[in-house]
């Protein structure tokens, strides 16, 4: 008796410990992200007004990212243009997301024909380079600001409509779904009050997760010249402008930057995963 009583006392600690260790990092995260995004209204576009006598110095703590060849202060670059890129991979993401739940709303409930052909499209999607599907997009509707918000929203919405349509595939075979179906309901309302409620969990994780490819493809996009205008500090300009620099010792101006994506990337991921471990009601209760 009494062996057993140590893991019975000690089993709702730990899991109340791990909850809030869950919902601390979810915290830490948004409010790094947040930061970022509003941080362009707090040091507002001093630090962007070339300085020349300033210029090529390495990060100190009046200029912790370092200044760049014109004197323009780099963290306040690398802030914006993260800034910049955190919104425009926000509505990729969520435009792709939307695509992503209508078709699999439609391939799960639906079925039939309607089942294959959308099984087809997220086939060939998964079959083609990303990139190169991805540069192609962006090619043919001009490039840009909104080319890169269509070329991401059309080219990311595959994986989570094969995770949707497999939830909902699921609960289209419970009983109360197959008696809502006898009871002569349309499937838009079998859809709207049975499979939504369902869904909305792996939407809004699927919906978070998206958001660092997004990212990562913009900037990957702008990178290469078919993004973001040049005349804006977006984070994949700023990378592709210190290439021609850093053979010169000038390290901190793609190091920093890199620094900066990686860590609003991580934090999305991060983000991502813990919102799933505390939705998820095998490891929310475990």
């Amino acid at each position: 008796m009494t062996t057993l009583a140590p893991p019975q006392i000690r089993a709702p600690k730990q899991q109340s410990n791990r909850r809030q260790q869950t919902l601390w990092t979810i915290g830490l995260c948004a409010f790094f992200l947040a930061a970022i995004i509003l941080s362009t209204w707090v040091i507002g576009d001093a630090g962007l007004s070339p300085v020349l006598i300033q210029r090529n110095q390495p990060p100190s703590l009046a200029h912790p990212f370092g200044t760049d060849w014109l004197g323009r202060d780099m963290l306040t670059r690398s802030l914006h243009g993260m800034s910049l890129s955190l919104r425009v991979g926000l509505l990729a993401a969520t435009a792709s997301a939307l695509i992503a739940t209508l078709l699999g709303l439609a391939a799960g409930t639906l079925g039939g024909w309607v089942d294959a052909v959308i099984c087809w499209i997220i086939d060939v999607c998964f079959s083609l380079p990303h990139l190169v599907l991805l540069i192609m997009v962006a090619f043919a509707v001009g490039g840009g600001t909104r080319g890169v918000i269509i070329a991401v929203a059309l080219t990311h919405w595959p994986s989570l409509a094969r995770v949707i349509r497999a939830e909902v595939l699921q609960v289209n075979s419970s009983d109360y779904v197959q008696l809502s179906y006898r009871l002569g309901h349309s499937p838009a309302w079998i859809a709207r009050h049975h499979m939504v409620p369902h869904v909305v969990p792996q939407l809004l994780v699927g919906l978070i997760l998206l958001f660092p490819h997004a990212i990562l493809h913009e900037a990957a996009l702008s990178f290469i010249g078919i993004g973001i205008s040049p005349h804006l500090p977006a984070i994949g300009i700023i990378l592709a402008e210190s290439m021609r620099h850093l053979s010169t010792g000038y390290w901190w101006l793609g190091v920093m930057p890199g620094l900066l994506l990686l860590l609003s990337v991580k934090a999305f991921d991060w983000l991502g995963e813990n919102l799933r471990a505390l939705l998820d009601p095998r490891t929310s209760q475990g």
